[in-house]
């Protein structure tokens, strides 16, 4: 049943349907699984969600045992980061990908191998589907959507049908990206017609953990220091604020400074020309906020770190001036505040997926994290703009599933959800810079996001101008 008959028979009982439903009756492939919810709504119903859905209820993790109870480190620890590696070892790495996030689809969609289609002809008269990593997407002269995936057992064309449900997904469908497939082949063998679209995402079930106990996370990113256009007085109102707030912990998602060669024409544009004088800088600024205050940094593409990810720790020699409360964490890495799993990335990757998903775009970049969840993995795109290190595993792959993304990178601050997962683009301690004034990026500078981790709100605090009024524990 496609995605229209199901939503018009939720119309005739004067019902609302949500998408994810209409998406789970499709991937089930039960006709009758629509009058069994229907018949089990309760009278009042006018939307019919996930919780509606019989057999399914809204599930996390259970209690959250850590060694440390108010912060611990679960993934991106120093040292995790392995050298960069040979040739070779990519073939592990991809096939560490494609293992881990098909099984993510395969209870889904009970997939048959590639190589399967060759040597079964009942393959040609019966639906079918398959798991694959893609290789290629591009669009068809009549507007359709042909993909190109492999298993390890072979590779397959398939169409995707711009009248076909699901082709909205298609065409959002990036290279070297695990997805499944449902659909039918061609009388020659050669091509598959695509009927259904999956992806690991985040099970519409998932429910977010809470915290316990009042506390409170500020959120940053892209700080800058040594560059020009650095905020120094926003940075010191926003220091000033910490010291009179409830907050516990402070993130920051990485590029803590300028860094030096970075860009043709950098040292123009800096007041501390020296790598080492950044870091100290920084270091003697993050001394003056309170010595109870978590802080977790994670390096970024400015940093004096390798620009292949996973990035490892900044060098002990260079945060000789900063404070013992400092943690020092890898990109990315998933830590845990009381509970609350929040895996911080820098964002690199956004440059990759804003140029190949359509719509997507530098100004409303917090919309392109739910396409990283959607997808289980922070930087699905090899071989473009974001340089990945071979590893035997994929480090970039978004599990286990985080109750918040915190990412920065491109300097605009953006909220969002998806499907229970708090997606947010913190944004910059630097004004316009030369290259964003001719790219036409208007940055969001001297903005910290403060989670309540009992509630998972965010909230938005501006330091551009003045203080914000002091935050209070409810």
């Amino acid at each position: 049943m496609n995605s229209s008959a199901i939503v018009e028979r939720f119309l005739d009982c004067r019902l609302q349907v949500h998408p994810d439903v209409v998406r789970y009756i499709r991937e089930q492939n039960d006709d009758s699984l629509i009058e069994r919810i229907i018949s089990s709504l309760p009278r009042d119903c006018l939307v019919v969600s996930g919780r509606h859905l019989p057999g399914t209820k809204p599930a996390r993790d259970g209690m959250r045992f850590l060694g440390d109870p108010s912060l611990e480190v679960i993934a991106g620890r120093k040292g995790t980061c392995k050298p960069a590696g040979r040739v070779e070892d990519y073939v592990a790495y991809f096939h560490d990908r494609y293992t881990r996030l098909s099984g993510m689809v395969r209870g889904r969609c009970s997939p048959i191998p590639i190589e399967a289609l060759k040597r079964n002809s009942r393959y040609k008269s019966e639906e079918f589907a398959i798991t694959g990593m893609v290789v290629e997407a591009r669009s068809t002269g009549k507007g359709h959507r042909l993909i190109e995936i492999e298993d390890p057992t072979g590779f397959i064309s398939i169409l995707f049908n711009k009248d076909r449900d699901d082709f909205e997904e298609a065409e959002k469908i990036v290279p070297d990206e695990v997805i499944g497939v449902r659909g039918t082949l061609s009388p020659e063998g050669s091509l598959m017609f695509a009927d259904q679209l999956f992806r690991p995402d985040i099970p519409f079930t998932y429910s977010p953990y809470m915290s316990d106990k009042p506390g409170y996370a500020a959120l940053i990113s892209d700080i800058h220091v040594g560059s020009d256009t650095f905020l120094e007085d926003a940075w010191y109102r926003f220091s000033d604020w910490l010291k009179e707030s409830d907050i516990s912990y402070l993130l920051v998602a990485g590029d803590l400074v300028d860094g030096i060669g970075i860009y043709p024409g950098q040292d123009k544009e800096l007041t501390i020309p020296n790598i080492y004088g950044q870091y100290e800088a920084l270091g003697k600024m993050l001394s003056q906020l309170p010595s109870h205050l978590k802080i977790v940094l994670a390096p970024g593409n400015h940093d004096v770190v390798r620009g292949a990810e996973p990035q490892p720790v900044i060098p002990e020699k260079f945060i000789g001036s900063f404070p013992p409360n400092c943690i020092w964490v890898e990109n990315p890495a998933l830590v845990n505040l009381q509970g609350v799993r929040i895996l911080m990335y820098h964002g690199r990757s956004f440059d990759d997926l804003i140029g190949v998903i359509p719509g997507a775009s530098y100004e409303k970049a917090h919309d392109v994290i739910p396409e990283m969840l959607k997808r289980r993995h922070l930087a699905p795109c090899y071989g473009k703009r974001t340089p990945i290190a071979a590893d035997t595993v994929d480090r970039l792959i978004i599990d286990p599933i985080p109750e918040v993304v915190h990412c920065g990178h491109v300097h605009i601050t953006g909220i969002t959800r998806y499907r229970g997962v708090l997606a947010i683009n913190a944004g910059t301690w630097q004004s316009q810079t030369a290259f964003q004034k001719q790219m036409n990026i208007q940055p969001t500078p001297a903005q910290a996001v403060i989670l309540n981790l009992q509630t998972l709100k965010p909230e938005i605090y501006d330091f551009s101008e003045g203080m914000p009024d002091p935050m209070i524990a409810n």
